[in-house]
């Protein structure tokens, strides 16, 4: 529609006739232009390429001074032909420019609006690319794909390995340093089937939600001693400090998941039941991911198979049910139930969402759902992490992780500066944008 205005405004320019009108027309449209980078610069969270033909060249700047000289050129040409046509007077004259304006400037403000309130709250899964949100800074081979995030705290990072669980390796913020350290528990004799590493608020603590058991040290010392066994069987966790914990666990009761809270210096566990929400078995089909936003006091759950995260309070009490931008509210997962009367997947289900990280009142969530008008092929070359606001419905963008050496991104973790990866043998540390950090809120 842009094009065919623009040639009409040509034909108009062309016939003496009509050349006030196409000038009128041009000055109308230039500024319209010219309030549309205006708004990109200063307001938009996506900022697109500029232009192509002679002005691909110019940034955005340059290319709203130039638009700005354009403008000015169509107001002189309206006045200096203003009798030619148009027997107008100045007061007129200045009306007719105050309506244009009013009509331009008011017309891409409404469409720029309503557009930011279509791709961000009523999206139909279609994604908008950030430009360079994340710019590699280094890359460091670990030996081993078997490493996890298991925390950041003053500027380290903390890895677990799903190998040697009682390995705690600490590396700087800036990739440089690599310390590995043994961590020696008060008691062994256990039977342990999981063993996971978590680091927060200077303590870590080492738990088994199958025995279960839950210990918990002090860093830099590296020694820690029981402080749970048998309070509660779980399939995670997530400490909230004080002896205080977050659970994902099945109700014998509902025979369904759900989640909970232990407190240990009461020894208490509280199951809720009314946050996940069954649609098939309450078992595989609410299966997903606890995250906790340490900052911001906030736990979020994010389903694995439909198109839905939940936010909570540290008490578990519900504060937004939001929604990611596909469109899969409901599960696809096929079961087939065996003879002893347990349930077990019969075909691959679709899966939704594979990762994700919270910081600062963002969700970034790795999607395996391609979106509209998205290339295949890039696909197959990069990993989609999208990005959302956690205190209401909002989608901010998404950008990609470059998969390396063919290898997929297997683990994540954002800081307030930078976004760590783990791709292969690799922790790759990309430095996070503006564009990113700006979006990130302390309530």
């Amino acid at each position: 529609a842009v094009i065919i205005v623009e040639i009409v405004i040509v034909l108009f320019l062309c016939i003496k006739r009509t050349q006030q009108i196409g000038l009128y027309a041009s000055y109308g449209l230039m500024l319209a232009f010219t309030v549309y980078i205006y708004l990109i610069i200063n307001y938009s969270d996506f900022v697109p390429c500029s232009c192509g033909g002679i002005l691909e060249k110019l940034g955005w700047t340059e290319h709203l001074i130039f638009n700005l000289v354009f403008v000015g050129l169509a107001v002189i040409a309206i006045y200096l032909g203003r009798t030619t046509v148009f027997q107008k007077n100045n007061r007129k004259l200045f009306v007719t420019f105050f309506s244009i304006s009013i009509v331009s400037v008011g017309s891409v403000i409404m469409l720029f609006l309503t557009s930011e309130h279509i791709i961000k709250q009523e999206n139909n899964f279609t994604r908008r690319y950030l430009q360079h949100p994340i710019i590699e800074e280094k890359a460091i081979d670990l030996g081993a794909n078997s490493y996890y995030f298991a925390g950041f705290e003053n500027n380290t990072l903390y890895l677990g390995n799903h190998t040697s669980p009682l390995i705690i390796t600490s590396i700087d913020k800036d990739l440089n340093k690599i310390d590995k350290q043994a961590i020696k528990l008060d008691q062994l004799d256990f039977n342990f089937r999981s063993i996971t590493l978590k680091v927060f608020q200077d303590e870590f603590y080492i738990y088994d939600g199958s025995v279960p058991i839950i210990f918990k040290g002090r860093l830099p010392n590296y020694q820690a001693k029981l402080i749970s066994l048998g309070t509660a069987y779980f399939s995670q966790l997530i400490p909230l400090g004080n002896n205080h914990f977050a659970i994902k666990t099945h109700s014998n009761k509902l025979n369904y998941q759900v989640l909970g809270l232990i407190h240990l210096d009461t020894d208490e566990v509280k199951l809720k039941n009314n946050i996940l929400e069954k649609q098939i078995d309450g078992v595989f089909d609410i299966d997903g991911q606890l995250n906790y936003d340490a900052i911001n006091k906030k736990i979020i759950y994010n389903y694995y198979y439909r198109n839905q995260f939940i936010v909570m309070n540290e008490n578990l009490e519900i504060q937004n049910r939001l929604s990611t931008i596909d469109t899969i509210q409901k599960v696809h997962i096929k079961l087939t139930t065996l003879k002893d009367g347990t349930k077990k997947m019969s075909a691959p289900p679709l899966l939704v969402n594979k990762n994700m990280n919270t910081y600062q009142n963002i969700l970034f969530n790795e999607s395996n759902l391609m979106g509209k008008y998205e290339s295949q092929q890039l696909w197959k070359q990069a990993s989609v992490i999208d990005m959302y606001h956690t205190d209401r419905n909002h989608y901010i963008g998404s950008f990609y992780v470059h998969h390396r050496q063919n290898k997929k991104i297997s683990n994540f973790l954002v800081t307030d500066t930078h976004f760590y990866a783990l791709i292969g043998n690799e922790l790759v540390g990309y430095r996070l944008a503006p564009t990113v950090t700006k979006q990130f809120k302390i309530e």
